[in-house]
């Protein structure tokens, strides 16, 4: 059983390094009023670590309308509250697990039974993206993990498992753990890979701006 300091300081490792995205690049979807609304109040905030608990508990909707970017950023501050029981409504376990199983419930209306899916399998909304199923979304989303995140969100997950009081935690978890996240923290781009590419990026463009040719 993995130990909650253990957890927090391997969170804090693995992401104490993240780079602000910048405040034009924090907001992930533009439809509606809310999106806006709940990322808000994260535009300027470039040390997660220091994001109160309460704002991260109220605008628990973040978690869904951040960009990838906003998301990596600012999920670690999420574990580390929900880790140290700060969290109230938030939920950052759903959004690191969301899409790697099924779940079917029956609905019956006037004598007909309809079954209503959600999950791995579900399409989110075929009218506007086609074949598009939660897995596929959920492995887009969280693959902007490099290898250190993701192992550091194993820990997490682990920590939940063992902790969770609900079976469908336990079957949500593990089926996350199996699908995504062992694979995940096994064969992801690492740190130093990520890093060495940014300043490779870098060193080209000062190079072609300097080019005089």
């Amino acid at each position: 059983m993995p130990d909650k300091t253990m957890v927090i300081e391997m969170i804090n490792t693995a992401f104490g390094g993240g780079i602000y995205p910048g405040d034009d690049y924090l907001l992930g979807s533009t439809e509606g009023r809310e999106p806006l609304d709940e990322v808000q109040p994260f535009i300027g905030l470039g040390n997660w670590s220091k994001v109160p608990a309460d704002i991260l508990d109220k605008y628990s909707g973040s978690l869904n309308f951040f960009s990838e970017a906003g998301y990596r950023f600012f999920l670690p501050a999420y574990l580390v509250a929900d880790l140290n029981d700060h969290l109230v409504y938030a939920d950052p376990l759903f959004s690191l697990v969301n899409g790697f199983s099924n779940t079917s419930v029956p609905h019956e209306i006037r004598g007909k039974t309809f079954v209503r899916k959600t999950g791995k399998d579900a399409f989110i909304n075929p009218q506007r993206y086609g074949a598009l199923t939660f897995e596929d979304y959920s492995r887009f989303r969280l693959s902007v993990f490099s290898r250190e995140e993701s192992a550091a969100i194993i820990s997490y997950l682990q920590y939940k498992w063992d902790h969770a009081d609900l079976e469908l935690e336990h079957e949500q978890i593990a089926a996350a753990l199996d699908e995504f996240w062992l694979e995940r923290a096994a064969s992801a781009p690492e740190a130093s890979t990520i890093k060495e590419h940014l300043q490779e990026e870098e060193d080209y463009l000062v190079a072609l701006l300097s080019d005089g040719n």
